[in-house]
């Protein structure tokens, strides 16, 4: 395809490699769940998370997006429907850290009441439901769609190659998780996990709360 030919590769691939690297809820959450349930269970919510990217591209290049951060009202329900379902799996996870369990991974599936489906749901939403992907999108991706071809096509491209790096990394952090089993199946270590995890995500929230646009 002639797109590809001038697509700026090592800027993108570059820039999107130290976006998915950069520590933050995604982070949190596949390490998080991979601890309780297992490598799988982290590479469902990973899954999820990314499947969340290929919304935000969409939504972008329909130009939905310019509706929505021009909207104050629809970005700031946007936004506090995010940073609600932030908190509420932040406390979610310190009032596990309040009865404290090794973590065991006999069954990835059941682990801790969280199912494959809860993995990924809880993935898809924490991703779909946060506004700064979509504001990131509208800011990174136009510099690098040419205008002679589809923005929607273009646009699902670099989510695609987005989508492979960033399973690739939250797979590899699922998997050290999964290695570290025998230390994580000490109760201690799950009450400062929990109580951690649930902190950063109940701050996660509130920032992302009472953030501008």
């Amino acid at each position: 395809m002639l797109m590809l030919e001038h697509f700026q590769w090592l800027p993108f691939l570059a820039a999107i490699t130290v976006l998915t690297m950069s520590p933050g809820v995604d982070t949190i959450l596949v390490m998080r769940n991979a601890a309780a349930g297992g490598w799988r269970l982290g590479f469902l919510t990973s899954l999820g998370i990314c499947m969340g990217l290929f919304a935000h591209a969409t939504v972008s290049a329909l130009g939905l997006s310019v509706i929505l951060l021009g909207s104050a009202g629809l970005f700031t329900a946007f936004k506090l429907a995010g940073a609600a379902y932030l908190v509420y799996l932040g406390v979610q996870a310190i009032r596990s850290a309040m009865n404290p369990v090794g973590m065991t991974f006999k069954d990835a599936s059941t682990t801790r009441g969280l199912t494959s489906w809860g993995g990924f749901r809880q993935g898809i939403l924490s991703n779909v439901l946060n506004p700064k992907p979509i504001i990131f999108y509208m800011a990174f991706l136009p510099q690098f769609i040419d205008p002679s071809h589809s923005a929607l096509g273009q646009s699902l491209f670099m989510a695609t190659l987005h989508f492979i790096i960033a399973m690739a990394w939250q797979t590899f952090l699922a998997l050290m998780v999964h290695k570290a089993r025998v230390w994580l199946a000490r109760p201690k270590v799950a009450l400062v996990m929990d109580s951690l995890t649930g902190v950063l995500l109940v701050g996660f929230g509130v920032k992302l709360a009472l953030s501008q646009r």
